[in-house]
């Protein structure tokens, strides 16, 4: 899907820019904005290769993020290192992360086939193949170890859906006054859920994945930490069961989490919590890919049941 807000075609400086890092007689053809960010532009640029042949590319942009240099950096890290593994990432072609030579802070990569897929339907095939592929992740082991992780929640800063389980939230909140856990260091995606993932899908059900994407937030940190992201987005897109069914499902793919079950409801509800903040920006893109059932309601009811699952759980 594509967003009709962005500009039609690519901005001056840009398209030198993109233009400089391709072969001499290969020429943009065609732009398409790419629907689904929520902090930056995405287009998929067709190339004319000069042989009768086209390939595409993907250009990733922040107009107005106060991180983006941050954020580039890790990326193009991130995807220089994954280049030959087992994690289908798409690969480096350039970037330019200080704005150095176009218009706003830009990465250029290769396009990686496949869809988000974000259905109801098929749920039950995907969510086993999201846990094999987050266990591969964090099997690398990259030379150049990424910045550990920073959590942003803090105690003082959730927001109680209206309606909630006091009680529940009460207690997690409290939980996550503790101090940081200490943990075995991997490599993190750190923004690993259904939106960042591709599939071929044929049909909802037949789902294949093809691609990982969006390694802007690539840190060093607890594997439970990228494990509980996407349990809380699993619960946020398809219900709180298939939130709870993500922890068991990375574990049978072989995936290693805290040794005791304290540690891991800590992360579990850290980022849990740290959803609250973002329900309203969550939605937006995912009404707009189809789910206009994910209304902010829904969402606040959906993470409300999955908070008081998790602390019922740890009673």
């Amino acid at each position: 899907m594509t967003n009709p807000s962005e500009p039609a075609t690519l901005r001056p400086h840009t398209a030198t820019w993109v233009t400089r890092h391709l072969s001499p007689d290969e020429r943009i053809i065609t732009t398409e904005p790419l629907h689904g960010g929520i902090t930056a532009e995405m287009r998929r640029l067709t190339i004319s290769t000069g042989n009768g042949g086209t390939r595409d590319l993907v250009l990733r942009t922040f107009v107005d993020a106060p991180r983006a240099e941050d954020w580039l950096t890790r990326e193009s890290g991130a995807l220089t290192q994954l280049t030959d593994t087992a994690v289908p990432a798409p690969e480096l072609v350039a970037v330019d992360p200080t704005a150095a030579q176009c218009e706003y802070p830009s990465l250029l990569m290769t396009h990686v086939a496949g869809r988000t897929v974000l259905d109801d339907e098929g749920v039950a095939t995907r969510v086993p193949q999201l846990a094999r592929q987050l266990v591969a992740i964090h099997a690398q082991r990259p030379a150049a170890r990424p910045r550990e992780y920073v959590a942003m929640t803090t105690a003082d800063t959730v927001v109680i859906p209206k309606g909630a389980d006091t009680t529940a939230w009460a207690a997690a909140i409290d939980l996550i006054r503790n101090p940081p856990l200490s943990y075995e260091g991997r490599f993190l995606h750190h923004d690993f859920q259904p939106g960042n993932v591709l599939f071929d899908a044929p049909s909802p059900a037949s789902a294949r994945l093809t691609g990982v994407v969006d390694w802007a937030s690539t840190s060093c940190g607890p594997a439970d930490l990228d494990v509980a992201h996407c349990s809380a987005v699993l619960a946020l897109l398809h219900g709180p069961e298939w939130g709870l069914r993500f922890t068991d499902a990375y574990e049978e793919a072989g995936g290693t989490l805290a040794a005791t079950e304290s540690e891991r409801l800590y992360w579990r509800v850290r980022d849990a919590l740290a959803s609250s903040e973002e329900l309203p920006a969550v939605g937006q893109p995912w009404r707009e890919a189809g789910r206009a059932d994910l209304t902010t309601r829904v969402l606040e009811e959906r993470l409300d049941a999955y908070v008081t699952a998790l602390m019922d759980g740890a009673g």
